[in-house]
């Protein structure tokens, strides 16, 4: 009952999920549709068991040393699949004996060292029985007579050293027992705080669904609203996207012939900045001209003074008089042709605004979305219909959801869940005392390799601290004797506790184990998983158990590892469990049968662009006007040799430099003077009359080379302008139709698309957000992984590796206990040490002469 309320929840987490493929693909529009609300899951499903780590992965360890074979799927398969037993003569099948030595070579291990504990069980017991009997014959040491020995000193040490070494290693054995037991314990009493977070968790995986699948339904309102918007505003919308497009081809030739139009006006200032510049130029020259005649002939004069003949100044004079040709200018620009025609024409061109008459088509241009509303208002009058067809849409997904009995399922499930935390509840107290008994037992286990223990270290520490090596073994002291007595009370007790402890250890081992090698290992790595999806493992008609079970179709890919897989990444559980093959949702959301309506109503949109102007026969013939003004006609190359040039011959100021350092050469005095002022006089005219001439050259040179540009292919450049203003024209008058319709299929696109959109969003939140079953794998985590394996399993393997290791060092305990005894003990009668007797060594052997000593008898009875 409760899978099915499961699964009836889960089908209703799907069923806002369409499995219609997109008709379209790139839809303009985005929608924002928020966040699912979703809480955070408290449990985390993770455990670390602290310091006492260190002795998990020492048992580990040793288990890999035990087992080192890997998880053995295959095996486990054909196990599981051979039924064995159902006739008597199964187990002799071939293919059943090859089955059982593969399985007998996997636990080949565990099988030794169970054999090697159960050897010890039966053996220990019967040694000390035997060892007990030959005792009390006084054999195996129990004869109260100890025989001396030179190195009787060496060996008490050393039997004494690896008595306390057993012993110590005995006891770390018994504290890692003790410290698994008390952790387990310590984990069960907390267990319940990790059951209650999970129950927890699936309360709200629970509460929260019903508010999810809601939010997810209620995000239609944001489409249909939006969708609506647009079929409101479609003169508006429409416009700017058939404005858009036509802009491609528009605009840049309205730009062209923008920037045509500015050329006009650049090339009428070029005109007239030539015109002027030549006039100026040509003024200039002429009075630079005239002033540099006379200002060498003003020289001449000065070189002809009797001063220069004196020899001391005749070569300076000579140098001077022969640098005088260079006082001229050398720029001529009385030839160059006047710009007065062209300058005319372009005056003429000017006199139509040809850029008024762009912006004249800029603006009619830009009203292209006025005329759509004007001529969509058609499209309004639809409106209505595709309203009620898009609250059909709605009503459909609100009754489909409200006929789910959401409810009554959340409500059984509650109950269901409540009777389980309540059952929990109450029998986590008997789980808690029965850990008790548990806990109590191990403690006994413990307590009796302790009660060992405390034997020896006060038999070590009492022989070792009552020992007098110059008192004979009969005259030792109280303390030793007791030391010794401690011993062999430990070994009594070795006898008596050994084999029960080991019986615990066996079993333990043996179990715990094969649940780590074979539940613990292989679901960490997910291979118990790929065991559990094996084909007809399960049920022999099934392919797939989980998809049978769930589904009742075993034919589909639903497998264990994946849906655990899919939980641990807190998918949502309409993936996980691929509900989409339990319930088919496209009627409730198949948008496909509204879609072809709307778009019959939005396809007869009919708009006439014709009456955009995008520039008329007067702005044309305007340019053309402008390309056959001359200026093309222009020599340029006169006028660029001109400028070329320099305004003088040599640069004034350079000659006044020169003028004034020969005078400098010359004696002071009159003709010094005299140059000097000359010199100052050069300079005079180049700042006055030269410079204003290179200034007047830089603008003429400027304005000629942008006529140059300008006029370069004129002809062919207006033509370009003309053509792609044409070009522009034919597509708003001929093709703006097949544009109209390539947007209008497009804005339709938009509003489908908008509904698209939705049911991928709420796809993806089924995918990813809704129901997110992180708790479900959160529980098996916590069941296994924690449970089982973490707090169960480790620390029963710590144990009988302990108590285990403990039982083991117990029998060189023993040995080196009874051989120790003897050192400690008060012995009854002991070798008489005799001068005479040489053949012996200088000691009396007792049992050679059959007398008995009374002088050195004891009155200690024998153990």
């Amino acid at each position: 009952m409760a899978v099915e309320l499961w699964l009836l929840l889960l089908l209703f987490c799907g069923s806002t999920v369409s499995e219609v493929q997109p008709l379209y693909k790139l839809p303009p529009g985005t929608l924002d549709f928020g966040f699912v609300p979703s809480k955070t899951y408290d449990t985390g499903a993770y455990h670390e068991p602290g310091p006492i780590g260190i002795l998990f992965k020492t048992v580990h360890a040793f288990l890999y040393l035990v087992q080192p074979n890997s998880f053995p799927q295959d095996l486990i398969r054909k196990l599981a699949q051979q039924k064995l037993g159902n006739t008597q003569g199964d187990y002799q099948k071939p293919e059943n004996v090859v089955l059982t030595l593969q399985a007998i070579y996997y636990e080949i291990g565990f099988i030794i060292s169970a054999a090697l504990g159960l050897l010890f069980i039966f053996l220990l017991p019967l040694v000390g029985l035997c060892f007990c009997m030959c005792r009390c014959c006084d054999n195996c040491g129990g004869e109260m007579h100890q025989r001396q020995k030179k190195n009787a000193d060496c060996q008490r040490s050393c039997f004494a050293t690896f008595l306390f070494v057993a012993s110590l290693i005995i006891s770390v054995g018994v504290l890692c027992a003790y410290a698994a037991n008390q952790h387990l314990t310590n984990q069960v009493r907390g267990a319940k705080k990790l059951v209650n977070s999970n129950f927890k968790d699936l309360k709200i995986f629970l509460n929260d669904t019903p508010a999810q699948i809601d939010y997810l339904v209620s995000q239609y309102n944001t489409t249909k609203d939006k969708a609506l918007s647009d079929l409101n505003n479609v003169g508006p919308l429409l416009g700017s996207r058939v404005q858009e497009q036509l802009s491609k081809e528009v605009r840049p030739a309205l730009d062209a012939a923008l920037t045509m139009a500015g050329a006009i006006r650049e090339t009428k200032e070029a005109l007239e900045n030539v015109s002027v510049s030549v006039e100026v130029l040509q003024e200039g020259t002429e009075r630079l001209d005239a002033n540099l005649t006379e200002a060498k002939m003003h020289l001449s004069n000065t070189l002809n003074d009797s001063a220069c003949s004196v020899a001391q100044a005749a070569s300076t004079c000579n140098i001077i008089r022969n640098s005088l040709n260079q006082l001229s200018i050398n720029a001529n620009f009385s030839g160059l042709p006047g710009v007065s025609s062209q300058l005319a024409k372009v005056n003429d061109v000017l006199k139509i605004d040809l850029s008024s008459l762009v912006q004249k088509g800029y603006a009619a241009f830009n009203d292209t979305p006025d005329l759509v509303v004007n001529q969509t208002k058609n499209i309004l009058s639809a409106v209505p219909y595709i309203k009620s067809v898009l609250e059909s849409i709605g009503s459909n997904i609100t009754i489909f959801t409200k006929a789910l009995p959401v409810q009554k399922i959340l409500a059984d499930l509650t109950v269901y869940l409540t009777q389980s935390e309540a059952y929990v509840q109450d029998y986590f107290p008997l789980v808690e005392q029965y850990d008790f008994y548990r806990w109590l037992g191990c403690l006994i286990l413990c307590c009796m390799v302790v009660l060992i223990l405390v034997f020896y270290y006060l038999g070590l520490l009492c022989g070792t601290c009552g020992y007098d090596k110059h008192a004979s073994p009969t005259t030792r002291g109280c303390i030793s004797n007791t030391g010794g007595n401690f011993l062999m009370a430990g070994v009594g007790f070795s006898f008596l506790f050994s084999w029960v402890l080991m019986i615990v250890v066996v079993l333990t081992f043996v179990t715990g184990g094969n649940v780590e090698k074979l539940v613990c290992e292989p679901f960490e790595d997910k291979s118990l998983f790929q065991v559990l999806d094996t084909p007809y493992l399960l049920n022999q008609h099934w392919k797939n158990y989980l998809a049978g079970i769930l589904f009742k179709n075993p034919n589909i890919d639903l497998t264990f590892e994946k849906v655990y897989s899919d939980c641990k990444e807190n998918k949502g559980i309409y993936t996980s469990l691929h509900l989409e093959h339990l319930f088919n949702i496209n009627e409730f959301l198949n948008i496909s049968m509204y879609t072809e309506d709307v778009a019959l109503k939005i396809e007869h949109i009919q708009i006439n662009l014709s009456k955009i102007i995008l520039l008329d026969e007067i702005g044309k013939e305007n340019l053309l006007n402008f390309s056959s003004s001359g200026i093309e006609g222009i020599n340029f190359a006169a006028y660029l040799t001109e400028i070329n040039k320099s305004v003088t011959k040599v640069d004034l100021l350079t000659f006044a430099n020169d003028l004034e350092a020969r005078a400098d050469q010359l004696p002071k005095g009159a003709l010094e003077n005299a140059l000097k002022g000359h010199a100052n006089n050069i300079r005079v005219i180049h700042n006055q009359q030269v410079v204003p001439l290179e200034q007047a050259m830089s603008t003429l040179n400027q304005s000629i080379r942008l006529l140059k540009r300008t006029s370069s292919e004129l002809m062919a450049k207006v033509k370009n302008v003309i053509g792609a203003v044409n070009a522009a024209q034919h597509l708003i008058n001929n093709n703006a139709s097949l544009v109209i319709v390539q947007e209008t299929k497009k804005y339709m696109d938009t509003i489908v698309g908008y509904f698209e959109q939705y049911v991928e969003w709420v796809k993806e939140s089924i995918a990813m957000e809704v129901a997110a079953c992180k708790p479900i794998a959160n529980v098996i985590d916590t069941a296994v992984d924690i449970f089982l394996c973490s707090y169960i399993t480790d620390s029963v393997n710590t144990f009988w590796f302990g108590l285990g290791g403990s039982s083991v060092f117990l029998i060189p305990a023993i040995i080196f206990a009874v051989k120790l005894s003897k050192y400690y003990r008060r012995m009854d009668t002991e070798d008489v040490y005799d001068d005479t007797e040489n053949g012996n060594n200088g000691y009396h052997k007792e049992h050679l002469y059959g007398i008995h000593n009374p002088v050195f008898t004891s009155s200690v009875e024998q153990w």
